[in-house]
């Protein structure tokens, strides 16, 4: 979803629509869009997702930065106590924290865990998937309706330390090919007992007979010391109407 809808650029339909016609036009191939995937191409969606490494790899790269040493929160907070304007500061960046609740602050490095994926749309109940994922990696994990308005939404804990940059990355291919990509900076986030939640930009989801069928996707959280927190893999659809709820 976002994974989905978050993934998917404005122009995915057209982009569909380009990659079949190129298909069929090299060697005379049967157009292979009613069936997306066969059993070869559904043995291993991390096989398909390979390309992203070396993406990541040149993001990086690209912005090496050096953030120093590390401390703990319990050191943060109690570095410079004296100075007003900084312990002022720390508060407004830290609130007030409950080193009982955070781990006592001990640990350098801060625990992300990524509760749940939501999709929400007018035209339905909200969809929420817990993390990890339950169902048959093979099968679907949801499906969304062509044509709906969409926002996925994060549920996740910060714990032990502050998480700084932590960034989220999403991947969708269709039989095969890349059709979308996204990468959203959530930002920094302080240890706390209550859950934050992340809310993306509403998405229209593409419609039409190139953009229905089966897509493979993969989503990454990492931060800026390129600590990953999730790196799943999965499938969902996109089709003429909601699926029916069982």
């Amino acid at each position: 979803m976002s994974a989905a809808v978050s993934s998917t650029t404005p122009h995915l339909e057209e982009e569909l629509k380009n990659k079949v016609t190129d298909n069929n036009n090299v060697g005379g191939e049967p157009d292979q869009e009613q069936v997306p995937y066969s059993d070869g191409a559904n043995s291993d969606v991390a096989e398909e997702t390979e390309p992203e490494e070396d993406d990541e790899s040149k993001l990086e790269s690209d912005r090496e930065l050096d953030l120093g040493p590390q401390v703990t929160l319990k050191e943060q907070l109690e570095k410079d106590k004296d100075d007003e304007s900084l312990r002022k500061w720390k508060e407004q960046l830290l609130g007030k924290v409950d080193m009982s609740v955070v781990g006592l602050g001990e640990s350098k490095d801060p625990e992300v865990k990524i509760l749940s994926l939501t999709i929400t749309s007018p035209d339905r109940p909200d969809l929420i998937l817990p993390i990890p994922f339950t169902n048959d990696p093979k099968k679907s994990l949801f499906i969304l309706k062509e044509g709906s308005k969409c926002r996925t939404k994060f549920t996740f804990t910060v714990s032990s330390n502050i998480v700084s940059g932590l960034k989220y990355t999403n991947l969708v291919w269709k039989t095969g090919v890349r059709v979308g990509s996204r990468k959203k900076m959530f930002g920094t986030f302080s240890p706390q007992q209550a859950p934050y939640t992340y809310e993306l930009e509403e998405e229209t989801i593409p419609c039409g007979m190139f953009a229905r069928g089966t897509y493979a996707a993969r989503t990454k959280f990492v931060d800026d010391d390129r600590k990953c927190y999730l790196d799943v893999n999965y499938y969902f659809e996109i089709q003429k109407n909601w699926a029916t709820p069982q």
